[in-house]
């Protein structure tokens, strides 16, 4: 299927905000704009031709840009970078020297800082629809950007195909040693965005997690999840546990081999009332689940009203503060090296 592009708005920056809708033989649509390299949509028909969409998100593209949605930010479906999730303290070393990055968490820096990946305007590279429907978005982030070395060029490849798979794939380089550690940061309602997440069953492939200080931030200790709250190896509907757990918002590492970077199944949130499983596939080491209960209070598509619990993230990267925990898997990216990972998002019906 053809992919459109639509003209949205001029950022601030000046440069021009697009909206690109990928499409298969199924109906399913993937709506994405180049601001943040931002999921703004995933809609899927139903048995009865009516339309579930099931990412959080605006209908106006403006919006990813308001004020009142900047100023309680939950990062909507969009690209995150250089760094994903908290770096202690906003700071870490690099071959000996030291490098202090923008601190937006405390002390610490979450999530690529003030003005990270998130909040760029992204350059069209390529679409088309062969052999699947694609679009590549890049950003060029400068040396220098939030306290990061190095220029880093990040290329992010969607592709969405015929079963119902939604995929993204990273590439970055740089010429100067650096960090890089990219994720996507969307929110998932299997019920078109309505209602909250309690319902939802989720099985996350994990059977460590990644201990955290009293500021969330990894510390290098991992934890088995047998016999905890955090055990998730068979379905559990979320709302169960959150009568036991104010929210989730954890690091689990994949059961897969220490190096091993193939495609594997990291976890699967399924719905009664849609009849929808949707499992993650990725590369990485790490998946990241969260619970959305700091999603603020904030009109969505549709004129629903999102709040807590709306929605629930599953974000696949590698170890978070790895360069500040040397045992961890390392983050760093030399001159000469290509960062690369993929993650799919399969959608079922059952």
């Amino acid at each position: 299927m053809p992919i459109n592009q639509q003209f949205c708005f001029s950022h601030s920056s000046g440069q021009e905000v697009s909206l690109f809708t990928l499409s298969n033989s199924k109906g399913t649509k993937v709506l994405i704009t180049n601001l943040g390299a931002t999921i703004t949509s995933f809609k899927l028909k139903n048995a009865d031709g009516s339309v579930n969409d099931i990412v959080l998100g605006f209908e106006k593209i403006e919006d990813y840009a308001g004020a009142d949605y900047l100023a309680q930010y939950p990062w909507f479906g969009c690209a995150v970078g250089r760094v994903a999730n908290r770096i202690k303290n906003a700071e870490f070393m690099i071959d000996d020297k030291n490098y202090s990055v923008s601190r937006n968490n405390g002390n610490n820096q979450l999530h690529g800082g003030l003005e990270g990946f998130d909040k760029k305007v992204w350059q069209k590279k390529a679409m088309g629809d062969s052999p699947d429907c694609f679009l590549e978005l890049k950003y060029v982030s400068p040396d220098g950007e939030e306290g990061y070395p190095s220029n880093l060029e990040v290329i992010i490849r969607f592709e969405l195909n015929d079963n119902d798979e939604l995929s993204y794939q990273y590439t970055a380089t740089c010429d100067k040693t650096t960090i890089v550690n990219l994720t996507h940061h969307g929110y998932f309602n299997l019920n078109n965005g309505e209602g909250d997440i309690k319902d939802h069953e989720v099985k996350i492939y994990g059977s460590l997690t990644l201990d955290q200080d009293e500021e969330l931030v990894a510390n290098g200790s991992l934890t088995p999840v047998e016999n905890t709250l955090f055990n998730f190896s068979d379905f559990v509907r979320v709302g169960e546990r959150l009568t036991k757990i104010a929210e989730y918002d954890k690091s689990y590492i994949a059961n897969k081999k220490k190096e091993e970077t193939s495609l594997s199944l990291m976890a699967e949130v399924k719905s009664a009332a849609s009849k929808l499983l949707l499992q993650v596939y990725s590369t990485e080491p790490i998946v990241h689940f969260y619970t959305g209960k700091w999603i603020p209070t904030v009109k969505g598509k549709n004129g629903t009203s999102y709040g807590a619990f709306s929605g629930l993230c599953l974000e696949t990267h590698k170890h978070p503060n790895a360069i500040n925990i040397p045992h961890f898997p390392t983050t760093i990216l030399r001159p000469g090296e290509t960062y690369s990972t993929r993650t799919i998002y399969k959608v079922i019906q059952v």
